[in-house]
């Protein structure tokens, strides 16, 4: 059995378990057992890790972008070497099964060398001059600086991998706040770029009181960049707090995505996928689909289907064999689901099957499936961000596009249709930043991730997220 680890942060290339702010239990969502206490950073060890950041970027940025990827790719090395343990502690304090935690933890090293790699080809381009003097003049980019990096428990390698892989490989360093639910799976990626010989400074680990974590890390002229995902009000707030500085801000936020499915769709493929992506991480991912709009003369054939496989899934501690679902992150998103389910149900909606917490330890909530939920209902306007699916009949398409379009978010939508021309049309008009036809799984590690509207700014992964830790400079050199 792998053992929860101590839990430390990490400043200037040291390890620190204890600080004189205090310590939070960290808990396992399966049972509700302490794992372990995490020491919370206060005024002294931000001070310090801004202090590290600023002399770490200096160093650096300095380094080859070849010399740089070697460092990284070392890394990457360790995390393929270590991904079980990692993948198993995941489980524990997240409580996804275990075979999601192991390919999130696979994927991360993924993002991160496809990262390192375009580290190395950060090209920039030559301009003609006007002027018969002038030399030449070349536009080039360079690392923005230090970086803040905030990202939240629903994918505890994954987020952190997109930021500190881009920051990284273009020439920043970072200092990286991981939830606080979910420390231990950031703190053992961290340990990998550590024994990889990754310079003091770089790469930095603090948890403790968010607000005074941020308003502390983005007061500092030292830090250049915020990156964030997490909720859109929180979003926000930091926005405004980055936009004080003058601060460059990617942020990834909240969804609800909407998923069309068309009178020609294969509706056996379509369920499938869509339960999986659905149910996928107890529906705790912020690009899973919420909406479903079945063409009429397919919806009871599309709902029977899912609502028979949202319930054959089974629910458990991810370290259990054939679970295909594990617990929400903590008791009051249990009591969230509740809320949702119990408006929509007083609002005039249909619950097909789930709708309530499963019995025994453990913040277990079972598949949700709602049908002809109003709109004016809080599960039709705000992510539930949980196992709750919503499902409703459309008879033209414009209605549906309407729909999928009326909130002010735009993150993930999707659709089914195998009219080519039908597949164009909705890529085209579907407001978000990710579209996917007849398929989910638009985040890979060579795509960028991010979204319209209020569900973000900017991008991660890809080049976009690699070229978001970069300023543009034009060099004209006269004679």
């Amino acid at each position: 059995m792998i053992s929860y680890p101590q839990l430390r942060l990490y400043i200037d290339g040291h390890w620190v378990a204890h600080t004189l702010s205090g310590e939070l239990p960290v808990e396992n969502p399966a049972d509700g057992s302490i794992l372990g206490r995490l020491p919370l950073a206060g005024p002294m060890e931000l001070n310090a890790a801004l202090e590290a950041a600023g002399a770490g970027f200096k160093r650096w940025r300095r380094m080859l972008a070849l010399d740089r990827f070697h460092v990284i790719t070392a890394a990457t090395r360790l995390l393929r070497e270590r991904a079980k343990h990692i993948a198993h502690v995941l489980t524990l304090e997240q409580g996804k099964p275990l075979a999601e935690s192991l390919r999130e933890v696979m994927l991360s090293a993924e993002i991160i060398d496809f990262l390192a790699e375009e580290g190395k080809r950060l090209y920039g381009r030559t301009v003609p001059p006007r002027l018969p003097n002038v030399l030449s003049q070349t536009v080039m980019r360079q690392p923005v600086g230090p970086v803040a990096a905030f990202t939240p428990w629903n994918f505890p390698a994954n987020l952190p991998a997109r930021k500190i892989g881009g920051a990284l490989a273009a020439g920043c360093s970072v200092i990286i706040k991981p939830a606080e639910e979910t420390p231990a799976t950031c703190m053992l990626m961290i340990e990998a770029f550590h024994d990889a010989g990754l310079p003091p400074g770089v790469l930095n680990m603090v948890c403790g009181n968010p607000s005074e974590v941020s308003e502390t890390l983005l007061a500092s002229e030292l830090v250049r960049k915020l990156s964030f995902t997490g909720s859109v009000s929180v979003g926000k707030t930091l926005g405004e707090l980055a936009a004080r500085g003058m601060k460059r801000y990617t942020a990834e936020l909240g969804g609800h995505a909407p998923v069309i499915v068309c009178a020609d769709a294969r509706i056996a493929e379509a369920v499938k996928l869509g339960v999986a992506a659905k149910f996928r991480n107890a529906g705790q991912v912020c690009a899973a689909p919420i909406r479903f709009y079945i063409h009429e003369s397919r919806y009871e054939e599309f709902r029977d289907t899912f609502v028979a496989q949202a319930r054959a899934l089974k629910l458990g501690s991810g370290l259990n064999e054939g679970v295909n679902m594990g617990p929400l992150i903590h008791e009051r998103r249990v009591q969230e689901m509740q809320r949702f389910v119990e408006d929509a149900l007083i609002q005039g909606g249909r619950l097909c099957c789930g709708g309530e917490r499963s019995d025994g330890k453990g913040y277990f909530y079972a598949p949700t499936v709602l049908e002809r939920v109003p709109q004016q209902a809080r599960a039709q306007r705000i992510e539930p961000f949980g196992p709750i699916a919503l499902l409703e009949p459309y008879e033209h398409i414009d209605d549906a596009i309407a729909r999928a379009n009326a909130l002010p978010v735009g993150l993930g939508a999707y659709a089914f249709t195998h009219d080519l021309g039908l597949a164009h049309r909705l890529g085209e008009v579907l407001e978000a930043g990710m579209v996917g036809i007849n398929h989910f799984a638009v985040s890979q590690p060579e795509t960028p991730f991010g979204g319209w509207k209020e569900s973000g700014i900017g991008q991660e992964s890809g080049i976009e997220g690699l070229l978001g830790y970069t300023d543009v400079k034009l060099l004209s050199i006269a004679a």
